[in-house]
């Protein structure tokens, strides 16, 4: 399975959990989860584990935090478009 698969499988993982999310919305937090944990493993100087690690680390990530994820507020630029414009209220 190549990377582009393995995102939408975890894309409809994370669907899954948090119903809330639209398509893109839980494609585009896979791919931050997924980049996140491969950029912080190189800013520590440590190997990259691989394709299956890093999938692992994201269903892990999902189970924990999934069912919220449509609750997160940030000021930071980098993640404002991971918010979604519905009213949550």
């Amino acid at each position: 399975m190549n990377r582009s698969d393995q995102y939408k499988r975890l894309a409809e993982i994370l669907r899954d959990k948090n119903d809330l999310l639209n398509e893109d919305e839980a494609l585009t937090w896979v791919e931050v989860l997924w980049e996140d944990f491969e950029a912080t493993l190189a800013r520590a100087g440590e190997p990259y584990p691989g394709e299956a690690k890093s999938f692992q680390y994201v269903v892990q990530q999902i189970d924990a935090y999934g069912a919220q994820l449509h609750l997160f507020q940030t000021k930071n630029e980098k993640f404002k478009h991971l918010i979604s414009k519905r009213d949550l209220h």
